[in-house]
């Protein structure tokens, strides 16, 4: 007893005859200024779910996020500060600058340097703008920015500038050109006048059934054209079968190096896809839909909140709520459910299955999940009957299909061509034949995540189901070619390098897997045989689709490419 009561004398506690006093709160004290920026900023009742959309409204107005703002923000949404860093220091688009350090440059370029980019001479523009960029400027490296049919790429702060040169990065940066340009695009009056919304008008009059669209889906075969290729028809029955609230999830986070067709879209015909997901949400029962879009469009989610606000005003979306949530730069929430955990605010790392989101999504309820460009087709689909969509394909394919063309050829470019074409057909019949000089290798089937495929395999339709035999996948149709002039070891170390970087850590097959194998890929000889078994065990034992197809890239070059070895 004695040494207890002695133990409890000095530290202060019940009992010991003292009371320990502490002269101010434990952690780290919040800035009353501070706290009345976030105030202003946000409104008075934030929301758990709106973080990262908070973080964006503070580096919006400040260009960083600072370790005073991140601590009243978590004072005003009532969270643990660690909770707030985790998520900040999650997406790459964040900048934190902590107490010891100094803000960035009032202007970043960011230079592309994935696979088409760097085919494209990244590296030396990168080496360029390093050498002639002053104090005020900061370049650094960044992941597939979605435009690389207009590769080599840069963003200088929100602008994107195509085909750039350092010349053309450096005077947007000393312009300060860093707002991005709205392309010509139909509007709500041109799509309308051309007969849009009224599908969707003849449903909410009563004029079609819920049963008879999906009827109409199924009919056509039409496939989730993110990657997946779920039965669309088929997932509308599944989640419409669930006791509501049901909620949904638009997925326009391509972030697979090699796809644009989503941005195509949506910078031409937005409203095709709006009414799509109007219609979705009608059939489905849908009560609120969240358009997840990645923060390297930006001009698209300027469309998307000026278009949806017009068609909100004509009263047709009052069958559902929308919003709009802003990426912040994370590849890995292309992935369904962690899309859902950042939708939801948090990290966006992937979810355990079972229970899959149908049944278990957005704040635990039944959620929708659709690829933008899906939506985009079910207007066409209805109107013009299931057979317009499943009789256009070829080789033995049924629909059409979106093919984001780079690389080396002469016009790359969105391809909309039957489902089933082939490579080669791409290239000769669509793209303008091989660039002059450069002679037909290799192409990605599916972008970084889909394997790399012989010429010798040009012929194999590309479709949903047609490439696993190869080793391959279609993924998002994403094409990039390669030619005589192009080393595929480098190539599969570009990829490695992509999935290292964009790991999300969770699991340890993938977070160390992609950094172990970077380190072998580096080097001049290959270790083959150890290759190969990691490659194997982060397909066997990634809890994600990342970490399980990482190890495409390699296992392509030791199969069909030994002699770039």
């Amino acid at each position: 007893m004695g040494i207890v009561s002695n133990v409890a004398q000095k530290r202060g506690h019940p009992g010991s005859g003292r009371k320990k006093t502490r002269g101010q709160p434990k952690g780290r004290q919040v800035n009353p200024q501070a706290l009345e920026t976030i105030s202003s900023l946000i409104g008075e009742k934030p929301r758990r779910d709106l973080l990262i959309e908070y973080l964006h409204q503070i580096q919006d107005q400040y260009g960083h996020l600072s370790s005073e703002h991140l601590a009243a923000l978590a004072h005003y949404m009532k969270l643990a500060l660690t909770e707030v860093y985790e998520v900040a220091t999650f997406y790459a688009h964040f900048d934190i600058v902590r107490d010891d350090e100094a803000a960035p440059p009032a202007v970043t370029i960011r230079v592309c340097d994935s696979i088409s980019c760097q085919l494209a001479g990244a590296e030396k523009l990168i080496s360029e703008l390093e050498g002639g960029a002053g104090s005020d400027v900061r370049v650094v490296r960044a992941p597939c920015m979605g435009r690389c049919d207009l590769a080599p790429v840069a963003e200088v702060g929100h602008n994107h500038i195509e085909h750039v040169t350092a010349e053309t990065a450096l005077a947007a940066a000393s312009s300060n050109d860093v707002h991005p340009s709205i392309p010509d695009y139909k509007d709500f009056s041109a799509y309308e006048a051309e007969g849009g919304y009224s599908l969707l008008k003849d449903c909410l009059a009563g004029h079609r059934t819920p049963e008879e669209i999906i009827d109409i889906l199924n009919a056509s075969s039409l496939q989730g054209l993110g990657g997946a290729g779920f039965p669309t028809g088929r997932k509308w029955s599944i989640v419409r079968g669930f006791e509501g609230p049901r909620l949904m999830a638009v997925n326009g986070d391509e972030g697979e190096p090699g796809t644009f067709k989503d941005r195509y879209y949506m910078e031409s015909d937005p409203h095709r896809f709006i009414e799509g997901m109007l219609i979705a949400a009608w059939v489905v029962g849908i009560e609120t839909s969240y358009i997840y879009m990645r923060d390297e469009y930006p001009a698209v989610i300027k469309i998307l909140k000026t278009e949806l606000a017009k068609v909100q005003a004509a009263g047709l979306a009052d069958h559902v709520a929308i919003e709009v949530r802003r990426g912040a730069g994370a590849y890995i929430c292309g992935e369904e459910s962690s899309m859902i955990e950042s939708i939801e605010g948090k990290r966006g790392l992937p979810r355990n299955r079972p229970p899959y989101v149908a049944e278990v999504g957005i704040f635990g309820r039944p959620t929708l999940v659709n690829n933008l460009e899906t939506l985009y087709w079910v207007r066409d689909i209805v109107e013009k009957g299931a057979d317009w969509f499943s009789g256009a394909g070829a080789n033995g394919r049924k629909g059409w299909r979106s093919y984001s063309v780079s690389g080396r050829v002469n016009k790359p470019g969105m391809i909309l061509a039957p489902a089933g074409t082939t490579v080669n057909e791409l290239i000769e019949k669509y793209c303008g034949g091989m660039k002059e000089g450069h002679t037909f290798k290799g192409y990605l089937p599916g972008g970084a995540s889909g394997g790399i495929l012989p010429a010798r395999l040009g012929d194999v339709p590309l479709d949903f189901g047609t490439l696993q035999e190869h080793g391959c996948f279609i993924g998002s149709a994403a094409i990039v070619i390669f030619s005589d002039q192009d080393n595929m070891k480098d190539v599969a170390l570009n990829l490695m390098r992509f999935f290292e970087d964009e790991s999300c850590g969770q699991c340890t097959p993938c977070r160390v897997g992609t950094e172990k194998a970077v380190k072998l890929m580096v080097k001049p000889d290959w270790d083959t045989g150890l290759l190969g078994e990691l490659s194997q065990v982060m397909t066997d034992a990634s809890i994600c689709g990342l970490g399980q197809a990482a190890g495409n890239p390699i296992n392509c070059v030791l199969k069909y490419f030994p002699e770039d070895l």
